[in-house]
């Protein structure tokens, strides 16, 4: 296999988990990215926590789908992350909760 194969394989891999994101996302309620990993998830508990002075994160997700091209089984009933670092939680704004106008309000 030709560096240029495998350059293409990851492009299609990569394009493929895109296509798929874009199918599932609507399914869930929360965007949330550590430093390792990119999730969707439904329910989202985030524990600041200390042991011996320093600060880590306690993160568990329900219900949640992974971004990673390496997992055959993207979604998942349980994640639980450990971290030193940031943590990222954004609740998703649903299609349903926005109103465009109708055409006859535009005039």
């Amino acid at each position: 296999m030709s560096a240029e194969d495998l350059e293409n394989y990851e492009t299609d891999m990569e394009l493929q988990l895109y296509r798929e994101y874009r199918d599932v996302v609507g399914l869930f309620s929360y965007v949330v990215e550590t430093e390792r990993r990119f999730y969707l998830a439904n329910h989202v508990d985030l524990q600041a926590r200390s042991a011996d002075g320093e600060i880590y994160f306690d993160l568990t997700l329900q219900d949640a789908w992974v971004w990673d091209v390496y997992r055959s089984a993207r979604f998942v009933k349980s994640v639980r992350v450990i971290t030193f670092k940031d943590v990222n939680v954004e609740e998703l704004t649903r299609n349903d909760d926005l109103t465009l106008p109708k055409p006859d309000d535009l005039n």
